[in-house]
């Protein structure tokens, strides 16, 4: 099963950076003066943080070739710090859950290697009583992924299924998600991936932190190679049935 990581900053490309210098020129020099400040966490993360990235991608409007791992942690972390949720590795971890999701395959999950995609909330919950310890985990992160990621960006969608059609509402996906990363943060593995604080402050803030992805989902704009991750993010929302 994948195991999304708050592992986002890491994965930037040379894309990325040419865009960054571009941003910042004249504050950074050259290229190599900004690789060097990226290679460095505290100062990476101050490069990160300028609002001039954020403007820059929000005003473009032309292509920007750009990796989704850039795009959604810049946005990520933008809206998390107006609502107040400040740790870098949450906006890591959920930048780099959206990247994932913009993957048709990353997105399924399976209960065993051979096992059938488990694509709805009600087979997930079904699976969590045959499964292993392990298997249980890996379930509970993605229902906990899954409920934040439907109910962050396709808000709309899901209130009217549940006014028109009965559907579940977006308390019901909030307690979900809640739940589930809570009952994941202290699980073993949840130490090994590093992602047992990530939990703990998802489990508990899980209706700021969904309502801040509301904000990014008013945002999202088609640049580039971006674009079909977005597309995928509206078709996997009706194949879901949202």
């Amino acid at each position: 099963m994948n195991m999304v990581q708050a592992n986002c900053r890491v994965q930037f490309t040379a894309e990325d950076i040419e865009f960054i210098l571009n941003v910042l020129r004249p504050k950074v020099d050259s290229r190599e003066c900004l690789v060097q400040l990226l290679a460095d966490e505290e100062s990476r993360d101050l490069v990160l943080d300028n609002e001039a990235l954020l403007h820059a991608i929000l005003e473009h409007r032309n292509c920007l070739r750009i990796s989704t791992h850039f795009y959604f942690y810049i946005l990520v972390r933008h809206v998390f710090r107006r609502s107040g949720i400040d740790q870098r590795k949450v906006a890591d971890y959920v930048a780099e859950m959206l990247s994932d999701f913009s993957n048709a395959e990353q997105m399924q999950l399976r209960a065993g290697e051979h096992g059938k995609p488990l694509d709805y909330f009600f087979e997930m919950l079904s699976a969590l009583h045959a499964a292993d310890d392990t298997t249980r985990f890996f379930i509970r992160a993605h229902i906990g992924n899954h409920s934040l990621f439907l109910s962050g960006v396709f808000p709309d969608r899901i209130r009217h299924r549940a006014e028109f059609k009965g559907a579940p509402d977006l308390k019901y996906y909030e307690e979900l998600g809640s739940a589930s990363y809570r009952a994941a943060r202290d699980h073993r593995l949840a130490f090994k991936y590093d992602v047992a604080e990530v939990f703990d402050i998802l489990g508990e803030r899980f209706q700021t932190t969904r309502r801040a992805l509301n904000d990014l989902g008013e945002r999202l704009i088609t640049i580039g190679d971006v674009d079909s991750a977005v597309s995928l993010m509206l078709k996997t929302s009706l194949n879901l049935g949202l």
